[in-house]
């Protein structure tokens, strides 16, 4: 079936802070390493007050698995609230510059912007504190119809699943999708959000989802085992196709009678592990939607997870399709 678009995505749309830190201020901050934390309004002032010099990029989840799909050549749109302030331009500047579609309707009266700030050690390690804001106002009515219709994926982000009313968003994205016979994939997003909602999100995957990406620790939180190969194995037997992340040693793709294991792609050095997730969901969904073999849209995600660790900031900066073309991955993921 044709599509205007690779994919369509809903997410939180944030805008990302990024600033170098060291364990020690984590430490005084009471910051766990590594992980992503919801904070209110005023905890976000005072943090980003004692925060380092940083920079400031478009941000949230989904939102960067967009820009690495256009990046790749592909043609996607984006589903997500700001508001009518400054911050909201700027998304909506950005995310419209790469070439994405978006006209989610802004916030008039309510909080700002959502924004993420994110610590940096030297180590790679992006420890995140998240005000939402606007993002966490996103509703069913937000949804317009025609982008999900025509879009070959749908591609839904775990983050959302904290507020009740994106949660109803989902759902209504979900039916538009699956009546449209397209397909439906889910990011875990964060270990703490499957814990919150462990046996929702089972739910939602037995029901709706055919495609879902995770890393070991949601994979592992989502069934409560630190078994990986055991934690494989339940989800194969709930969804389509599972990739898995793994670090350093690449991904795991699994269905039903296939396992296919991709190695990570060479990096000179990991500067921020900010957005690498975002990046390699781009990558291989990109190849998914392209009809592509799971191992070459494996081997596109971790191409695009590499470029974006070798530099601040959660978005690719050079041509990921470039790149996939130097890798000889192009001709074969846009044929």
């Amino acid at each position: 079936m044709s599509a205007a678009y690779d994919l369509c995505a809903l997410g939180n749309a944030i805008v990302d802070v990024i600033a170098p830190a060291d364990d020690a201020f984590l430490a005084a901050e009471g910051l766990v390493k590594g992980s992503m934390q919801l904070i209110d309004a005023a905890r976000a002032d005072s943090l980003y007050a004692r925060m380092g010099p940083g920079v400031e990029a478009s941000g949230g989840s989904a939102g960067n698995t967009v820009a690495g799909v256009s990046s790749l050549g592909g043609q996607a749109a984006y589903v997500g609230k700001v508001a009518a302030d400054t911050l909201g331009e700027v998304f909506r500047h950005d995310i419209t510059a790469i070439g994405a579609h978006f006209d989610t309707r802004p916030l008039q009266n309510g909080p700002g912007t959502g924004r993420c700030l994110i610590n940096v050690t030297p180590d790679g390690q992006r420890t995140m504190s998240t005000f939402l804001g606007a993002a966490s106002l996103l509703t069913p009515e937000d949804v317009d119809p025609a982008p999900v219709k025509g879009a070959h994926l749908l591609y839904l982000e775990g983050y959302l699943f904290d507020p009740d009313a994106a949660r109803r968003a989902f759902a209504k994205a979900a039916g538009i999708a699956r009546n449209a016979g397209r397909m439906i994939a889910l990011t875990l997003s964060d270990s703490f959000v499957v814990e919150r909602h462990r046996a929702a999100l089972l739910a939602f995957i037995d029901s709706e989802i055919d495609v879902v990406l995770a890393n070991e620790a949601e994979l592992s939180a989502l069934f409560q085992t630190p078994d990986f190969d055991q934690a494989l194995a339940a989800l194969r037997q709930r969804t389509r196709v599972a990739a898995v992340t793994r670090g350093a040693a690449g991904s795991v793709i699994a269905t039903a009678s296939e396992t296919v294991r991709v190695k990570a792609a060479p990096v000179r050095q990991v500067v921020d592990t900010t957005g690498a997730g975002d990046q390699y969901a781009a990558g291989f969904l990109f190849g998914l939607a392209r009809g592509r073999p799971l191992g070459e849209c494996g081997a596109l995600g971790s191409l695009a997870a590499a470029e974006v660790i070798g530099h601040y900031g959660p978005r690719p900066q050079v041509s990921l399709k470039a790149l996939a073309a130097e890798a000889g991955l192009l001709q074969a993921a846009v044929a």
